[in-house]
């Protein structure tokens, strides 16, 4: 007996991905610098802000994605999560971002983007784009979620799903009540 094989393809922004990565760090840094310099209440406050403006790096740059699983499409905006099956899709395309038109409307996936300077090389028509611009990725993306929709979809079932990103939300809440608190007694 064959083992059931899944397949996921997730995609998403590298260069955000990087920059929110990098801007986590450096937050990091400053954490450790509080910790160990500044044991005060003044520094509880200082460090529940950074605390608060990494987890905002996080859920804004690193957080957002487009998984594509056999069960259906998960796409994981800012602060929510979205799993839609494949026979929900009528259609996917690329504006500035992917978005996937269902019968209850559009679902903008901000984890495949386009760049500004693809896009103006594209209307423009100058220069030639180069092989790993935005454009020709985000187009890959979208064959790949009608390849999977024609794949899985007589066989879906389900509703269209959309759920809230609890642990972030959760973190940034209880950050910024230690900020409230820290700040009342400073």
């Amino acid at each position: 007996m064959k083992p059931k094989v899944t397949e996921n393809e997730q995609y998403l922004s590298a260069s955000n991905r990087i920059t929110g990565v990098v801007v986590m760090v450096i937050g990091l840094a400053g954490l450790v610098d509080i910790v160990a310099e500044w044991r005060t209440l003044g520094g509880l406050l200082v460090a529940a802000l950074i605390g608060i403006l990494m987890i905002v790096a996080y859920v804004g740059l690193v957080r957002p994605s487009v998984t594509l699983r056999p069960d259906g499409l998960m796409i994981r905006n800012h602060i929510r999560d979205h799993h839609v099956p494949w026979h929900r899709i009528e259609d996917v395309d690329v504006t500035d971002i992917l978005r996937v038109h269902t019968s209850t409307g559009k679902i903008r996936c901000p984890g495949v983007q386009l760049v500004m300077k693809d896009l103006r090389k594209q209307r423009v028509g100058g220069r030639k784009l180069g092989a790993d611009n935005s454009i020709s990725r985000a187009d890959f993306v979208v064959d790949r979620i009608d390849n999977h929709r024609e794949r899985y979809a007589k066989a879906a079932e389900g509703e269209i799903t959309t759920t809230w990103a609890k642990p972030e939300l959760i973190a940034v809440a209880v950050l910024a009540v230690v900020a409230v608190v820290a700040q009342i007694l400073r």
